[in-house]
């Protein structure tokens, strides 16, 4: 499929499509006339990718990750590494403290909402 048909099957713009082949998450054949051509596990694939960039992880890290996951399913294959689960063990955390600091702002504003509601 050529890059409009991925956008618009992905939510994602063609800009960012760009930018995942030139970071390395994403390829795509060309044609004779230079179109890029992408594999129907393409769209996978970019579904992945934004899951990976909404949970809070920089694209160099997906990069490191996007091979040690199959798209299919998300799930993990053969080729993580310790060291790559320990940085990933560390970003889960950093999203748990993230988490953690939400609930905690979203108590104060119930705390200030119901005060302010008090006669």
């Amino acid at each position: 499929m050529r890059i409009g048909e991925l956008a618009r099957r992905t939510h994602v713009s063609e800009r960012s499509l760009r930018y995942y082949e030139k970071q390395g998450m994403l390829t795509a054949e060309r044609t004779p006339g230079g179109h890029r051509e992408y594999p129907e596990a393409a769209v996978d694939r970019v579904i992945r990718i934004q899951e990976l960039f909404a949970a809070g992880l920089c694209s160099e890290k997906i990069v490191q990750l996007l091979p040690c996951m199959r798209d299919e399913d998300g799930g993990p294959s053969v080729r993580a590494t310790p060291h790559l689960v320990a940085e990933l063990t560390a970003e889960r955390a950093r999203i748990d403290r993230m988490i953690a600091d939400l609930i905690r702002s979203r108590e104060t504003l119930d705390e200030v909402i119901e005060a302010a509601r008090l006669p």
